[in-house]
């Protein structure tokens, strides 16, 4: 999804939000990388990752450049 935490503090709150509506459907994350320093958190679910990350950090890396013709799935819900 298309959206960029404003401050460090939202990008833990959105990474743990995703992270406790997927154990309340048993998915855990194999690997959590980034929760410390908050600029960019990832959660590795193995079949799909979710970046969450400060705006500065997002233009900085540009990952839509680089995954721009990956498949994307809309999460809804």
């Amino acid at each position: 999804h298309d959206r960029s935490a404003a401050r460090a503090r939202q990008v833990q709150a959105i990474a743990d939000g995703v992270e406790m509506a997927l154990k309340a459907k048993k998915v855990r994350p194999t690997h959590v990388e980034g929760h410390d320093k908050a600029e960019w958190i990832l959660l590795d679910y193995s079949s799909f990752v979710v970046h969450v990350m400060t705006p500065r950090t997002r233009a900085f890396y540009d990952l839509e450049r680089l995954w721009g013709g990956a498949k994307r799935l809309e999460v809804t819900g």
